[in-house]
Protein backbone atom coordinates (compact mmCIF):
# COMPACT_ATOMS: atom_id res chain seq x y z
CA UNK A 1 0.00 0.00 0.00
CA UNK A 2 2.86 2.30 0.80
CA UNK A 3 4.41 1.59 -2.64
CA UNK A 4 1.14 2.28 -4.36
CA UNK A 5 0.83 5.62 -2.63
CA UNK A 6 4.41 6.51 -3.46
CA UNK A 7 3.90 5.90 -7.19
CA UNK A 8 0.52 7.64 -7.51
CA UNK A 9 0.36 10.90 -9.65
CA UNK A 10 -0.21 14.16 -7.70
CA UNK A 11 -3.80 15.18 -7.33
CA UNK A 12 -4.96 17.87 -9.88
CA UNK A 13 -6.60 20.98 -8.40
CA UNK A 14 -10.32 20.98 -8.46
CA UNK A 15 -12.01 22.83 -11.35
CA UNK A 16 -13.70 25.37 -9.08
CA UNK A 17 -10.25 26.38 -7.73
CA UNK A 18 -9.06 27.10 -11.28
CA UNK A 19 -12.08 29.31 -11.89
CA UNK A 20 -11.37 31.28 -8.73
CA UNK A 21 -7.74 31.80 -9.70
CA UNK A 22 -8.70 32.75 -13.24
CA UNK A 23 -11.23 35.28 -12.04
CA UNK A 24 -8.66 36.74 -9.68
CA UNK A 25 -6.09 37.03 -12.48
CA UNK A 26 -8.59 38.59 -14.86
CA UNK A 27 -9.62 41.03 -12.18
CA UNK A 28 -6.00 42.01 -11.65
CA UNK A 29 -5.47 42.50 -15.40
CA UNK A 30 -8.67 44.53 -15.62
CA UNK A 31 -7.51 46.72 -12.78
CA UNK A 32 -4.14 47.25 -14.46
CA UNK A 33 -5.84 48.15 -17.75
CA UNK A 34 -8.12 50.62 -16.00
CA UNK A 35 -5.12 52.14 -14.26
CA UNK A 36 -3.26 52.35 -17.58
CA UNK A 37 -6.23 53.98 -19.29
CA UNK A 38 -6.55 56.44 -16.43
CA UNK A 39 -2.86 57.29 -16.70
CA UNK A 40 -3.23 57.77 -20.47
CA UNK A 41 -6.21 60.06 -19.90
CA UNK A 42 -4.23 62.07 -17.37
CA UNK A 43 -1.29 62.32 -19.77
CA UNK A 44 -3.54 63.42 -22.61
CA UNK A 45 -5.22 65.92 -20.31
CA UNK A 46 -1.82 67.26 -19.27
CA UNK A 47 -0.72 67.62 -22.90
CA UNK A 48 -3.96 69.40 -23.77
CA UNK A 49 -3.50 71.69 -20.78
CA UNK A 50 0.06 72.59 -21.77
CA UNK A 51 -1.07 73.38 -25.32
CA UNK A 52 -3.95 75.52 -24.03
CA UNK A 53 -1.66 77.50 -21.72
CA UNK A 54 0.97 78.04 -24.43
CA UNK A 55 -1.64 79.58 -26.76
CA UNK A 56 -2.25 82.53 -24.45
CA UNK A 57 -0.24 85.67 -25.16
CA UNK A 58 -1.37 87.92 -22.31
CA UNK A 59 -0.08 87.29 -18.78
CA UNK A 60 -3.46 87.61 -16.95
CA UNK A 61 -4.99 85.09 -19.37
CA UNK A 62 -2.05 82.71 -18.87
CA UNK A 63 -2.34 82.84 -15.08
CA UNK A 64 -6.09 82.22 -15.13
CA UNK A 65 -5.67 79.39 -17.64
CA UNK A 66 -3.10 77.72 -15.37
CA UNK A 67 -5.57 77.69 -12.48
CA UNK A 68 -8.54 76.37 -14.46
CA UNK A 69 -6.58 73.67 -16.28
CA UNK A 70 -5.08 72.44 -13.01
CA UNK A 71 -8.58 72.22 -11.55
CA UNK A 72 -9.78 70.22 -14.53
CA UNK A 73 -6.84 67.83 -14.42
CA UNK A 74 -7.47 66.71 -10.84
CA UNK A 75 -11.19 67.43 -10.57
CA UNK A 76 -10.80 70.18 -7.98
CA UNK A 77 -13.69 72.42 -6.99
CA UNK A 78 -11.49 75.41 -6.09
CA UNK A 79 -8.19 76.70 -7.44
CA UNK A 80 -5.94 79.71 -7.05
CA UNK A 81 -2.55 81.02 -8.06
CA UNK A 82 -0.68 83.36 -5.75
CA UNK A 83 2.03 85.49 -7.37
CA UNK A 84 4.86 86.53 -5.07
CA UNK A 85 6.18 90.07 -4.80
CA UNK A 86 9.81 90.95 -5.55
CA UNK A 87 10.93 90.01 -2.05
CA UNK A 88 9.34 86.57 -2.44
CA UNK A 89 7.87 86.82 1.06
CA UNK A 90 4.22 87.65 0.38
CA UNK A 91 1.62 87.70 -2.36
CA UNK A 92 1.04 90.62 -4.73
CA UNK A 93 -1.57 88.90 -6.91
CA UNK A 94 -4.11 86.18 -6.21
CA UNK A 95 -6.01 84.63 -9.12
CA UNK A 96 -8.84 82.39 -7.98
CA UNK A 97 -11.43 80.20 -9.69
CA UNK A 98 -14.41 78.16 -8.52
CA UNK A 99 -15.87 80.70 -6.11
CA UNK A 100 -19.51 81.63 -6.56
CA UNK A 101 -20.54 85.26 -6.97
CA UNK A 102 -21.85 85.25 -3.40
CA UNK A 103 -18.57 83.84 -2.08
CA UNK A 104 -16.61 86.48 -4.01
CA UNK A 105 -18.86 89.17 -2.59
CA UNK A 106 -18.46 87.85 0.95
CA UNK A 107 -14.67 87.79 0.59
CA UNK A 108 -14.37 91.24 -0.99
CA UNK A 109 -13.82 92.95 2.38
CA UNK A 110 -11.09 90.49 3.34
CA UNK A 111 -8.93 91.73 0.46
CA UNK A 112 -5.90 89.99 -1.00
CA UNK A 113 -4.65 86.95 0.97
CA UNK A 114 -1.48 87.89 2.83
CA UNK A 115 0.22 84.54 2.43
CA UNK A 116 -0.28 83.37 6.01
CA UNK A 117 -1.33 79.96 7.29
CA UNK A 118 -0.96 76.99 4.98
CA UNK A 119 -0.51 79.34 2.01
CA UNK A 120 2.45 80.88 3.79
CA UNK A 121 3.86 77.43 4.56
CA UNK A 122 4.16 76.73 0.84
CA UNK A 123 5.83 80.12 0.32
CA UNK A 124 8.43 79.32 2.98
CA UNK A 125 8.85 75.67 1.97
CA UNK A 126 8.31 75.42 -1.82
CA UNK A 127 7.90 71.65 -1.92
CA UNK A 128 4.70 69.95 -3.14
CA UNK A 129 2.20 69.93 -0.31
CA UNK A 130 -0.77 67.59 0.20
CA UNK A 131 -3.06 68.16 3.17
CA UNK A 132 -6.07 65.98 3.99
CA UNK A 133 -7.41 68.30 6.70
CA UNK A 134 -6.30 71.93 6.48
CA UNK A 135 -7.49 72.87 9.96
CA UNK A 136 -5.28 70.24 11.60
CA UNK A 137 -2.13 71.35 9.76
CA UNK A 138 0.40 72.97 12.13
CA UNK A 139 0.53 76.14 9.99
CA UNK A 140 -3.24 76.52 9.69
CA UNK A 141 -4.53 79.98 10.64
CA UNK A 142 -8.20 79.45 9.85
CA UNK A 143 -10.28 81.10 7.16
CA UNK A 144 -11.46 84.71 6.90
CA UNK A 145 -15.19 85.46 7.31
CA UNK A 146 -17.19 84.43 4.24
CA UNK A 147 -14.55 81.97 3.03
CA UNK A 148 -15.88 78.52 2.07
CA UNK A 149 -14.88 75.82 4.53
CA UNK A 150 -12.08 73.83 2.87
CA UNK A 151 -10.63 70.54 4.03
CA UNK A 152 -8.12 69.27 1.47
CA UNK A 153 -5.29 71.09 -0.25
CA UNK A 154 -2.75 70.39 -2.97
CA UNK A 155 -0.10 73.07 -3.33
CA UNK A 156 2.74 73.26 -5.85
CA UNK A 157 5.28 76.03 -6.41
CA UNK A 158 5.79 77.51 -9.90
CA UNK A 159 9.33 78.48 -10.83
CA UNK A 160 10.42 80.82 -13.62
CA UNK A 161 14.08 80.75 -14.62
CA UNK A 162 15.04 79.08 -11.36
CA UNK A 163 13.18 81.51 -9.08
CA UNK A 164 9.87 80.92 -7.32
CA UNK A 165 7.24 82.94 -9.20
CA UNK A 166 4.21 81.87 -7.19
CA UNK A 167 2.21 78.96 -5.84
CA UNK A 168 -0.66 76.97 -7.31
CA UNK A 169 -3.32 75.91 -4.83
CA UNK A 170 -6.10 73.36 -5.39
CA UNK A 171 -8.78 72.33 -2.92
CA UNK A 172 -11.70 69.90 -2.59
CA UNK A 173 -11.81 67.12 -5.15
CA UNK A 174 -15.30 66.84 -6.59
CA UNK A 175 -15.46 63.14 -5.73
CA UNK A 176 -14.87 63.95 -2.05
CA UNK A 177 -11.55 62.11 -1.89
CA UNK A 178 -8.28 63.66 -0.71
CA UNK A 179 -5.63 64.45 -3.29
CA UNK A 180 -3.32 61.53 -4.02
CA UNK A 181 0.19 61.09 -5.37
CA UNK A 182 -1.10 60.90 -8.96
CA UNK A 183 -2.76 64.30 -8.55
CA UNK A 184 0.47 65.67 -7.15
CA UNK A 185 2.57 64.32 -10.02
CA UNK A 186 0.31 65.73 -12.73
CA UNK A 187 0.11 69.16 -11.08
CA UNK A 188 3.90 69.25 -10.59
CA UNK A 189 4.28 68.51 -14.31
CA UNK A 190 1.76 71.24 -15.14
CA UNK A 191 3.61 73.69 -12.92
CA UNK A 192 6.82 73.08 -14.88
CA UNK A 193 5.04 73.83 -18.15
CA UNK A 194 3.35 76.83 -16.54
CA UNK A 195 6.71 78.31 -15.59
CA UNK A 196 7.85 78.10 -19.20
CA UNK A 197 4.59 79.63 -20.46
CA UNK A 198 4.88 82.53 -18.00
CA UNK A 199 8.45 83.21 -19.06
CA UNK A 200 7.50 83.07 -22.74
CA UNK A 201 4.61 85.49 -22.36
CA UNK A 202 6.72 87.90 -20.29
CA UNK A 203 9.41 87.79 -22.98
CA UNK A 204 6.76 88.31 -25.66
CA UNK A 205 5.39 91.26 -23.71
CA UNK A 206 8.84 92.87 -23.51
CA UNK A 207 9.29 92.40 -27.25
CA UNK A 208 5.81 93.75 -27.96
CA UNK A 209 6.31 96.82 -25.77
CA UNK A 210 9.71 97.45 -27.35
CA UNK A 211 8.23 97.12 -30.82
CA UNK A 212 5.39 99.49 -29.96
CA UNK A 213 7.83 102.04 -28.54
CA UNK A 214 9.95 101.76 -31.68
CA UNK A 215 6.83 102.22 -33.80
CA UNK A 216 5.89 105.36 -31.88
CA UNK A 217 9.42 106.75 -32.23
CA UNK A 218 9.06 106.48 -36.00
CA UNK A 219 5.94 108.65 -35.89
CA UNK A 220 6.41 112.42 -35.74
CA UNK A 221 5.39 114.90 -33.09
CA UNK A 222 3.03 117.24 -34.87
CA UNK A 223 4.59 120.69 -35.43
CA UNK A 224 2.92 124.05 -34.86
CA UNK A 225 0.49 124.36 -37.77
CA UNK A 226 -0.98 127.78 -36.96
CA UNK A 227 -3.52 129.02 -37.78
CA UNK A 228 -4.76 125.41 -37.80
CA UNK A 229 -5.00 123.08 -34.83
CA UNK A 230 -4.19 119.40 -35.24
CA UNK A 231 -4.04 116.21 -33.19
CA UNK A 232 -3.04 112.65 -33.96
CA UNK A 233 -3.15 109.28 -32.24
CA UNK A 234 -1.72 105.85 -32.94
CA UNK A 235 -3.04 102.62 -31.45
CA UNK A 236 -1.43 99.18 -31.90
CA UNK A 237 -3.58 96.17 -32.65
CA UNK A 238 -5.56 94.75 -29.73
CA UNK A 239 -3.97 91.36 -30.30
CA UNK A 240 -0.22 91.61 -29.61
CA UNK A 241 1.61 91.63 -32.89
CA UNK A 242 4.80 92.81 -34.47
CA UNK A 243 5.48 96.25 -35.87
CA UNK A 244 2.85 97.85 -38.05
CA UNK A 245 2.99 100.12 -41.08
CA UNK A 246 0.48 102.87 -40.18
CA UNK A 247 1.83 106.41 -40.16
CA UNK A 248 0.82 110.06 -40.36
CA UNK A 249 2.55 113.39 -40.86
CA UNK A 250 1.74 117.10 -41.05
CA UNK A 251 4.15 119.63 -42.54
CA UNK A 252 3.96 123.44 -42.76
CA UNK A 253 5.14 124.36 -46.27
CA UNK A 254 7.09 127.46 -47.35
CA UNK A 255 4.16 128.91 -49.33
CA UNK A 256 1.88 129.20 -46.25
CA UNK A 257 0.16 125.91 -47.06
CA UNK A 258 0.04 122.82 -44.89
CA UNK A 259 0.56 119.25 -46.12
CA UNK A 260 -1.16 116.37 -44.32
CA UNK A 261 -0.56 112.69 -45.07
CA UNK A 262 -1.72 109.40 -43.65
CA UNK A 263 -0.79 105.94 -44.89
CA UNK A 264 -0.63 102.23 -44.28
CA UNK A 265 2.15 99.94 -45.49
CA UNK A 266 1.00 96.37 -46.10
CA UNK A 267 2.39 93.95 -43.50
CA UNK A 268 3.07 93.73 -39.77
CA UNK A 269 6.80 93.27 -39.39
CA UNK A 270 10.11 95.12 -39.28
CA UNK A 271 10.10 95.42 -43.07
CA UNK A 272 6.73 97.22 -42.96
CA UNK A 273 8.00 99.64 -40.29
CA UNK A 274 11.17 100.37 -42.27
CA UNK A 275 9.11 100.89 -45.43
CA UNK A 276 6.86 103.28 -43.55
CA UNK A 277 9.85 105.33 -42.37
CA UNK A 278 11.48 105.50 -45.82
CA UNK A 279 8.17 106.41 -47.53
CA UNK A 280 7.47 109.17 -45.03
CA UNK A 281 10.97 110.67 -45.34
CA UNK A 282 10.94 110.59 -49.16
CA UNK A 283 7.55 112.25 -49.20
CA UNK A 284 8.77 115.03 -46.92
CA UNK A 285 11.65 115.74 -49.27
CA UNK A 286 9.35 115.86 -52.29
CA UNK A 287 6.92 118.20 -50.55
CA UNK A 288 9.63 120.69 -49.63
CA UNK A 289 11.22 120.53 -53.07
CA UNK A 290 8.17 121.61 -55.05
CA UNK A 291 4.60 122.90 -54.73
CA UNK A 292 3.01 120.43 -57.11
CA UNK A 293 -0.56 119.20 -56.52
CA UNK A 294 -0.92 116.08 -54.34
CA UNK A 295 -1.51 113.73 -57.30
CA UNK A 296 1.77 114.77 -58.96
CA UNK A 297 3.66 114.43 -55.67
CA UNK A 298 2.31 110.90 -55.15
CA UNK A 299 3.25 109.97 -58.72
CA UNK A 300 6.83 111.13 -58.13
CA UNK A 301 6.91 109.35 -54.76
CA UNK A 302 5.71 106.10 -56.35
CA UNK A 303 8.40 106.25 -59.05
CA UNK A 304 11.11 107.08 -56.52
CA UNK A 305 10.11 104.21 -54.24
CA UNK A 306 10.07 101.78 -57.16
CA UNK A 307 13.56 102.86 -58.27
CA UNK A 308 15.22 102.89 -54.86
CA UNK A 309 13.39 100.39 -52.61
CA UNK A 310 11.60 97.07 -52.51
CA UNK A 311 8.85 98.48 -50.29
CA UNK A 312 5.55 96.60 -50.15
CA UNK A 313 2.28 98.02 -51.41
CA UNK A 314 1.22 101.16 -49.54
CA UNK A 315 -2.06 103.05 -49.35
CA UNK A 316 -2.03 106.75 -48.56
CA UNK A 317 -3.89 110.04 -48.76
CA UNK A 318 -1.95 113.25 -49.33
CA UNK A 319 -3.67 116.59 -48.77
CA UNK A 320 -2.64 120.20 -49.18
CA UNK A 321 -4.55 122.99 -47.40
CA UNK A 322 -4.03 126.59 -48.50
CA UNK A 323 -5.78 129.92 -47.81
CA UNK A 324 -8.81 130.89 -49.92
CA UNK A 325 -11.03 133.64 -48.59
CA UNK A 326 -13.29 133.41 -46.68
CA UNK A 327 -11.81 130.03 -45.64
CA UNK A 328 -9.37 127.49 -47.00
CA UNK A 329 -9.05 125.16 -49.95
CA UNK A 330 -8.38 121.44 -49.49
CA UNK A 331 -6.59 119.64 -52.35
CA UNK A 332 -6.07 115.92 -52.00
CA UNK A 333 -5.22 112.72 -53.84
CA UNK A 334 -5.84 109.20 -52.64
CA UNK A 335 -3.69 106.13 -53.37
CA UNK A 336 -6.07 103.29 -52.54
CA UNK A 337 -6.79 104.71 -49.09
CA UNK A 338 -10.05 105.21 -47.15
CA UNK A 339 -11.60 108.66 -47.76
CA UNK A 340 -11.16 111.56 -45.33
CA UNK A 341 -14.09 112.68 -43.20
CA UNK A 342 -15.25 116.31 -43.18
CA UNK A 343 -17.13 117.81 -40.21
CA UNK A 344 -18.53 121.34 -40.47
CA UNK A 345 -18.94 123.84 -37.66
CA UNK A 346 -22.60 122.78 -37.47
CA UNK A 347 -21.44 119.15 -36.92
CA UNK A 348 -22.64 117.97 -40.33
CA UNK A 349 -20.53 115.00 -41.36
CA UNK A 350 -19.68 113.66 -44.81
CA UNK A 351 -16.96 111.55 -46.40
CA UNK A 352 -14.93 113.18 -49.16
CA UNK A 353 -15.67 110.44 -51.66
CA UNK A 354 -13.77 110.86 -54.92
CA UNK A 355 -12.07 108.81 -57.59
CA UNK A 356 -9.19 106.96 -55.92
CA UNK A 357 -5.85 106.18 -57.48
CA UNK A 358 -3.97 102.91 -57.21
CA UNK A 359 -1.93 102.17 -54.08
CA UNK A 360 1.77 102.95 -54.24
CA UNK A 361 3.82 100.08 -55.61
CA UNK A 362 1.24 98.80 -58.11
CA UNK A 363 1.60 100.72 -61.40
CA UNK A 364 3.56 103.96 -61.65
CA UNK A 365 2.16 104.79 -65.10
CA UNK A 366 -1.44 105.14 -64.04
CA UNK A 367 -2.67 108.75 -63.51
CA UNK A 368 -3.43 109.97 -60.01
CA UNK A 369 -6.58 112.09 -59.78
CA UNK A 370 -6.57 115.35 -57.82
CA UNK A 371 -9.62 116.61 -55.94
CA UNK A 372 -10.54 119.92 -54.35
CA UNK A 373 -12.99 121.11 -51.73
CA UNK A 374 -13.59 124.43 -50.00
CA UNK A 375 -13.17 124.30 -46.22
CA UNK A 376 -15.25 126.78 -44.20
CA UNK A 377 -14.09 128.17 -40.84
CA UNK A 378 -14.18 125.77 -37.86
CA UNK A 379 -14.27 122.73 -40.15
CA UNK A 380 -12.52 119.50 -39.14
CA UNK A 381 -10.95 117.05 -41.58
CA UNK A 382 -10.25 113.56 -40.22
CA UNK A 383 -7.68 111.32 -41.89
CA UNK A 384 -7.47 107.73 -40.65
CA UNK A 385 -6.28 104.23 -41.56
CA UNK A 386 -8.53 101.27 -42.19
CA UNK A 387 -7.68 99.70 -38.82
CA UNK A 388 -10.17 102.18 -37.35
CA UNK A 389 -13.15 100.72 -39.22
CA UNK A 390 -12.37 97.18 -40.43
CA UNK A 391 -14.48 94.45 -38.86
CA UNK A 392 -14.84 90.99 -40.44
CA UNK A 393 -18.41 90.73 -39.19
CA UNK A 394 -19.63 94.04 -40.62
CA UNK A 395 -19.72 95.51 -44.14
CA UNK A 396 -17.31 98.40 -44.68
CA UNK A 397 -20.20 100.80 -45.39
CA UNK A 398 -21.74 100.00 -42.02
CA UNK A 399 -18.46 100.69 -40.22
CA UNK A 400 -18.00 103.97 -42.10
CA UNK A 401 -21.50 105.03 -41.07
CA UNK A 402 -20.79 104.21 -37.42
CA UNK A 403 -17.57 106.22 -37.53
CA UNK A 404 -19.45 109.20 -39.01
CA UNK A 405 -22.00 108.97 -36.20
CA UNK A 406 -19.21 108.92 -33.61
CA UNK A 407 -17.55 111.91 -35.23
CA UNK A 408 -20.79 113.90 -35.03
CA UNK A 409 -21.26 112.99 -31.36
CA UNK A 410 -17.75 114.10 -30.32
CA UNK A 411 -17.23 116.92 -32.83
CA UNK A 412 -17.49 119.66 -30.18
CA UNK A 413 -14.50 118.31 -28.22
CA UNK A 414 -11.03 119.81 -28.49
CA UNK A 415 -9.05 117.88 -31.09
CA UNK A 416 -6.87 115.82 -28.69
CA UNK A 417 -9.99 114.57 -26.88
CA UNK A 418 -11.80 114.15 -30.20
CA UNK A 419 -9.22 111.75 -31.72
CA UNK A 420 -8.99 109.95 -28.37
CA UNK A 421 -12.77 109.38 -28.40
CA UNK A 422 -12.68 108.00 -31.95
CA UNK A 423 -9.85 105.63 -31.01
CA UNK A 424 -11.67 104.50 -27.85
CA UNK A 425 -15.05 103.84 -29.49
CA UNK A 426 -13.99 102.75 -32.97
CA UNK A 427 -16.26 100.34 -34.89
CA UNK A 428 -13.47 97.92 -35.86
CA UNK A 429 -12.64 94.64 -34.12
CA UNK A 430 -9.17 95.92 -33.19
CA UNK A 431 -7.29 93.27 -35.20
CA UNK A 432 -5.18 95.92 -36.95
CA UNK A 433 -3.25 98.95 -35.76
CA UNK A 434 -4.85 102.33 -36.39
CA UNK A 435 -3.81 105.92 -36.88
CA UNK A 436 -5.91 109.11 -36.84
CA UNK A 437 -4.92 112.66 -37.71
CA UNK A 438 -7.48 115.46 -37.43
CA UNK A 439 -6.97 119.06 -38.56
CA UNK A 440 -9.34 121.92 -37.74
CA UNK A 441 -9.54 125.27 -39.49
CA UNK A 442 -9.79 128.37 -37.27
CA UNK A 443 -13.01 130.25 -36.64
CA UNK A 444 -13.80 133.14 -38.95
Amino acid sequence: MAGEKAGRAPRQPALPDLHVRLRSELGRIDEQLRSLLSAMDRLQGLLDAVVAISREVELPAVLHRIVTTAMNLVGARYGALGVLNESGECLEQFISAGLSEQERHDLAEAGLPRGLGVLGHLIRYPEPLRVDDIQTHPSSAGFPPGHPLLHTLLGVAISVRGEIYGDLYLSERRDGQPFDVHDENVVVALASAAGIAIENVRLFERIRVGAEQFQRLLLPTLPDLQPFTAAAIYRPAAEPSQLGGDWYDAIPLPDHAVAVVIGDVVGHDLHAAAAMASTRNMLRALLFDQSNPPGAVLTQLDRTLQALTDNPVTTTTLARIEPEAPGWRLHWSTAGHVPPLLITAEHRVQYLLAEPGLPLGVDTEQPRPDHSRFLPPAATVVFFTDGLIEHPGHPIDESLSKLAELAAVYAALPLPEFVQALADHHPSDGHDDMAILALRTPHA
